[in-house]
């Protein structure tokens, strides 16, 4: 679920959060604002991160790509980490480093992230971009992925090591971190959030089934909602042509923020018929 680390070309700002440092790099610009939430054991230097950046530069548009606590450059244990304190980790980025409406960009557990902090400030949320968006995955993945024997670590020694697709680094799945996940879990029932979304989601991705996209979409109470399957996209989608269906889903998401803004609720279909 991770991107091949990119290195930055100047020095992160710091946001002080009690004892955690969040590491961001912030785009002064018009809004709506785009604010990316990576995926998990990703960095905010990866390929998809730096590249919506330099588009929203290109447009004078507001941008923020941050790592979570325990990631990238920011402070902290990434096995101490959990679902709800990455959540906590975006709405305060959301809270403190951005203002107006902004859209939001999960890749991978982004997807999920992005999900729980819609919830928490929907009046900041005007759209949601997901990339082979994985929420739930602690639930619904990760029984698939381990072995029996990795399940019996879990129980022993707290952590598991599962080795990833790319084979750059192990992805470490702790007891926590799967009790967490249990709490935050969003594919239950409806998600009520009105705002437009677009999907988009390799069909040979290995780690995130092109299935969870479309569960997404079900689920979520807007009608305003795309899904874009992409044939030969793997889970990354950091590839040039896959950073065009990217650019392109954000483009239309914030197209659709800009006209409901301009508008109002006319621009909007709110909700799902009842079933």
């Amino acid at each position: 679920m991770n991107d091949p680390i990119r290195q930055s070309a100047a020095p992160p700002q710091v946001l002080e959060r009690d004892s955690a440092r969040i590491a961001y790099h912030r785009t002064a610009g018009r809004l709506p604002g785009v604010v990316f939430l990576g995926g998990f054991m990703s960095d905010m230097a990866g390929t998809k991160a730096t590249a919506l950046e330099a588009v929203c530069r290109a447009e004078g548009r507001a941008y923020v790509r941050f790592d979570y606590t325990g990631h990238g450059q920011s402070s902290g244990r990434f096995e101490d980490g959990t679902i709800g304190g990455w959540a906590r980790d975006a709405v305060a980025v959301l809270d403190e480093l951005t203002e107006g409406p902004q859209v939001l960009v999960g890749s991978s557990m982004g997807g999920w992230i992005m999900i729980l902090a819609a919830r928490q400030r929907p009046e900041r949320v005007a759209g949601l971009v997901g990339i082979a968006a994985a929420p739930d995955f602690t639930e619904d993945l990760v029984a698939l992925w381990l072995t029996k024997e990795q399940r019996a670590a879990i129980e022993r020694d707290g952590v598991a090591y599962l080795p990833s697709e790319s084979g750059e680094r192990d992805y470490p799945f702790t007891r926590a971190l799967l009790k967490d996940g249990k709490k935050n879990l969003v594919l239950r029932g409806e998600i009520p959030l009105a705002c437009p979304v677009a999907l988009v989601h390799g069909m040979d991705d290995r780690e995130v089934p092109f299935e969870m996209s479309l569960r997404l979409a079900e689920a979520l109470a807007s009608r305003d909602v795309t899904v874009t399957l992409v044939k030969d996209g793997g889970h990354r989608m950091s590839e040039p042509d896959h950073l065009g269906f990217i650019t392109a889903a954000l483009a239309h998401v914030l197209a659709r923020a800009e006209a409901i803004e301009a508008h109002g609720d006319s621009a909007k279909i709110a909700r799902k018929p009842a079933r």
